[in-house]
Order: structure tokens, then sequence, then C-alpha cells
């Protein structure tokens, strides 16, 4: 996929999706358990090592990470007895799009500094 038909794909969240994935991210435990996985970009991490860090326990940690992967903000990947998450880049992208495409009267070049992800 080129870097035009992301954009072309992504920028086009629908309302629905960018409020389940809110809605997931307003939580403090899930929205850190965001940001340390996000640190960890592109592999995850294991479950385990995310709560542990975060010290929370397992079973809370998990239901957390479920909530985040159902919004389509992360993905799990099995390797055995061990779930790694890692951030979906392409739904975060298409929510930051969303929050911002109406930014500064459409002008994106006005935006830049709000805009992480810009199109060409």
């Amino acid at each position: 996929m080129t870097e035009n038909s992301e954009c072309n794909t992504f920028a086009n969240l629908k309302e629905d999706e960018a409020v389940a994935a809110l809605s997931a991210l307003a939580h403090k435990d899930r929205l850190a358990a965001f940001r340390l996985i996000l640190t960890a970009m592109p592999k995850g991490l294991p479950s385990g090592q995310i709560a542990k860090d975060l010290s929370i326990a397992p079973t809370r940690m998990s239901f957390h990470l479920a909530t985040l992967e159902r919004a389509g903000l992360l993905t799990a990947q099995r390797e055995g007895r061990v779930v790694r998450y890692a951030i979906a880049p392409h739904t975060m992208r298409g929510l930051l799009r969303f929050l911002t495409q109406d930014c500064c009267s459409g002008d994106p070049t006005l935006c830049l500094d709000f805009n992480p992800f810009p199109c060409p």
C-alpha cells in the first residue's frame, strides 16, 4: 500500500469508530497501557510485561487490553502461551486524522504541528 492510498483509506475513519477508540482510551489503565505499548512499536509487548510494568493485576490488564483490541487500537498475536500486543498504526493514524481533519479551516499547512501523520 502506498502512502497516498493509505492516506485515502485511513483518513475516512467513521464517527462510530472514532467514538469507540476514544471510549477505549478514556480509562487511566487503558491509556497507560496504550502509551506503554506505543514505546515498543512496532513489535509491541507481551501482556504479562505490560501488567508488570504498570503494576496492574494480569487478569485486569487482559480485560483492558481486550477492550483496546476490540476498538481497533491494538493487535494481538499469540506466541505460545503469551499474547503480544502491538499498536494498530492505521487506526491510530485514522483517529488522529479524524480529530484534526477540519483543523485550520482545511488548510493543512497551518496544522502541520498538530498532525504527526500528514498526507502528501
